[in-house]
């Protein structure tokens, strides 16, 4: 049941929460404003597109990166400022056992568990598309974003290779097909380009030969163009960076299936990006326990001392995602491994801290 000391909490919890959000909110975007003014007087976009496009995108997806440190924050500040107010205190001393304490908090920290998944999971992909497609024109703009030298496999049988793709046109240049039985190679295509249709949603392979290779016999067919379906997408071929954050969950999860088949070297980054989205809502509840544990002492000095040693800790969270990503990336440490290490260490540091909380 809750009871009126619970909904006391709760109603502190996310007010502060909320209020944060606000307050983080205005400084990132006047942050954001004076260091994008230049990009944006320079390439002229509209008014309606840095709003809805831009900014529409920038703001959850900052909150949501910056959450953790935001209910760190928001949960030591309110129980810290009830802890120098006295309030704790006769709430222990009523016989209530602190883990009886901890409900409400865990109540609350559920409710934005669940408001984060679904964010992660459902809008900001979405939010994310229209803010990358605006980066990508307005803010950071790149002369060639193709690939080159490109090795793909399509599926058991098949690989591809394509010297170089031009993304403004859809064209590659230098295409190879190869299709093989076992190790057995059985048929070998040649062409000059290859161009993708966007109304047909074929590829068209222009100025190609086909080399069919049947035990001694082989037979050579030239042409000047036909088109046919290939499980791959001019999207395939582009090399901006953040495109990953704008899928959804099931393009990500068709994509970790490809990719598997692939071998392009993208897959870390892509199983990083489905996973993170699961773990970083769980630091809701690790934070909530750490700061819960380490502010509920009542202190010399008011709260400034709990909120240096949350705003320390909340950044160490942070750079600790950073440091396991580029482990993953560059060391070879499993994705998912590496997404759940900051909660799995952080989290024993609030058994600890709670063990040491005042009882």
């Amino acid at each position: 049941m809750i009871k009126i000391i619970d909904g006391y909490i709760i109603k502190k919890y996310l007010g502060t929460f909320f209020f944060t959000l606000v307050v983080f909110t205005l400084i990132i975007v006047t942050f954001d404003v004076s260091e994008r003014l230049d990009d944006f007087l320079v390439r002229k976009p509209t008014l309606h597109q840095i709003i809805f496009e831009y900014y529409a995108g920038f703001i959850p997806f900052y909150l949501n990166f910056l959450s953790p440190l935001i209910n760190f924050i928001a949960v030591i500040f309110f129980t810290a400022k009830m802890a120098d107010q006295t309030e704790i205190v006769p709430i222990l001393t009523g016989l209530v056992s602190f883990k009886r304490f901890l409900r409400p908090y865990f109540i609350a920290s559920s409710i934005i568990f669940v408001i984060t998944l679904i964010f992660n999971l459902y809008i900001i992909p979405h939010t994310n598309k229209r803010k990358i497609a605006f980066e990508n024109i307005y803010v950071f703009p790149k002369d060639n974003s193709s690939k080159s030298s490109i090795h793909m496999q399509l599926d058991k049988h098949t690989f591809v290779y394509i010297n170089n793709f031009d993304n403004k046109q859809k064209i590659g240049y230098k295409f190879i097909l190869e299709k093989f039985d076992g190790d057995e190679l059985k048929q070998r295509l040649i062409a000059n380009r290859i161009v993708w249709d966007s109304l047909k949603r074929m590829w068209s392979i222009q100025d190609y030969s086909v080399r069919d290779i049947h035990s001694l016999r082989e037979s050579i067919k030239t042409g000047v163009r036909k088109d046919t379906i290939l499980d791959m997408r001019p999207v395939d071929f582009e090399i901006h960076d953040n495109i990953y954050q704008a899928m959804s969950m099931s393009e990500l999860n068709e994509l970790i299936r490809k990719e598997k088949l692939r071998g392009t070297g993208a897959l870390v980054g892509v199983e990083l990006e489905k996973y993170k989205r699961y773990a970083y809502p769980l630091s809701t509840y690790v934070l909530t326990l750490m700061g819960v544990s380490l502010s509920s002492r009542k202190v010399r000095g008011g709260i400034g001392l709990h909120l240096g040693i949350g705003l320390f800790l909340s950044f160490t969270y942070l750079l600790f995602i950073q440091f396991t990503t580029m482990f993953a990336l560059k060391g070879g440490l499993p994705p998912v491994v590496a997404v759940m290490i900051p909660n799995l260490l952080f989290g024993a540091l609030g058994l600890y801290l709670l063990v040491k909380a005042p009882k």
